[in-house]
């Protein structure tokens, strides 16, 4: 990946098209996450690529790509959230049908709606994309206890979410 950073760097848009390429599903779970909204989710992938076309070289060191790609891309969408001054809860079913995956995926989203998006975004970059705490941090410019602190509240509340929900099939079967 560094092979490619510094092709980038040199104005090299094949390889600046593979990073991003590389960093898209990361980029569009991360987008989603925050603003609950496929086309706003575009929106802010789609503004986070040509800032960091524009402002590569401002990227001090080529390893730390993907965390300096995820906070500009963060930064993008809290300019979205903000902008639009709403929320949208976009929870579809798949179509044809929920697969056992697929009630997975509904389930983690169900829970990740119930955390506020502070909590939100340090699970999604913590459980689904892999950061350490020490990266997710950086990414937010916030202090990496913040961030062990908002790991473990998130958790909490999931596990109150879910203690509700396994409670109330419960009941109803």
């Amino acid at each position: 990946m560094e092979q490619l950073v510094q092709r980038a760097k040199k104005r090299d848009k094949e390889a600046f098209g593979e990073l991003m390429r590389m960093h898209a599903a990361s980029m569009y779970k991360v987008a989603k996450a925050i603003l609950k909204n496929d086309d706003d989710a575009a929106d802010a992938i789609q503004e986070t690529a040509l800032t960091c076309w524009e402002k590569l070289d401002t990227l001090k060191k080529d390893p730390y790509f993907k965390t300096w790609l995820i906070r500009i891309l963060i930064n993008h969408c809290n300019g979205i959230y903000r902008q639009r001054g709403r929320v949208v809860l976009d929870m579809a079913l798949p179509e044809g049908g929920a697969e056992d995956n697929a009630y997975r995926d509904v389930e983690w989203q169900e829970f990740l709606q119930c955390l506020e998006e502070k909590y939100r975004v340090v699970t999604i970059l913590y459980y689904v994309e892999g950061f350490k705490t020490r990266e997710i941090s950086e990414i937010l410019g916030i202090n990496k206890n913040t961030v062990s602190t908002r790991l473990a509240a998130a958790r909490e509340k999931m596990e109150k979410q879910y203690r509700q929900n396994a409670s109330g099939r419960k009941q109803i079967g």
